[in-house]
């Protein structure tokens, strides 16, 4: 197995869904830093190379000061598009809790368009409750923005 196994004892946030456009179109949207920033939120310092390290910033909250520091862990055109996703404090619970997790793009070319697999995984239940539950509506919403922007062209 990959460095992305997943640990036994959390869970994951998956959205699958089949799309009408060409796997290129959806790569392009999913590794583009200002497309990015049009269907989830602007990163800083993005790059779709392994290694690279970016963040986002979002809404503080106690001893976190907002920012989702991420790394590229795999890229495989128009195949798979992975990163690390970590933020929050221990000192916090509830929103802005202590995460360490992964988001995982899969696309596989279906006689209809494309499948887009998300998955976030790697939610310590309880003690990512709160940003299991946010962000699996927040993540629902993004796909379909995501869907709306690769569209555009």
């Amino acid at each position: 197995m990959t460095t992305l196994a997943v640990k036994a004892d959390t869970t994951s946030i998956v959205i699958d869904e089949v799309f009408p456009h060409r796997a290129e179109v959806l790569w392009k949207a999913i590794t583009n830093g200002d497309l990015m920033g049009r269907w989830m939120m602007k990163p800083n310092g993005f790059e779709p190379v392994v290694g690279n390290r970016f963040t986002f910033q979002t809404t503080p909250a106690g001893k976190w000061d907002g920012t989702i520091r991420c790394e590229v862990l795999e890229v495989a055109p128009l195949e798979r598009f992975a990163f690390a996703w970590r933020g929050g404090d221990e000192a916090n619970i509830g929103y802005g809790s202590k995460l360490d997790t992964v988001v995982t793009f899969t696309l596989r070319k279906v006689q209809t368009g494309t499948r887009l697999r998300m998955e976030h995984s790697g939610f310590v239940l309880p003690k990512n409750d709160t940003a299991y539950t946010n962000m699996g509506k927040g993540w629902i919403k993004c796909v379909e923005t995501l869907g709306t922007v690769a569209g555009e062209g």
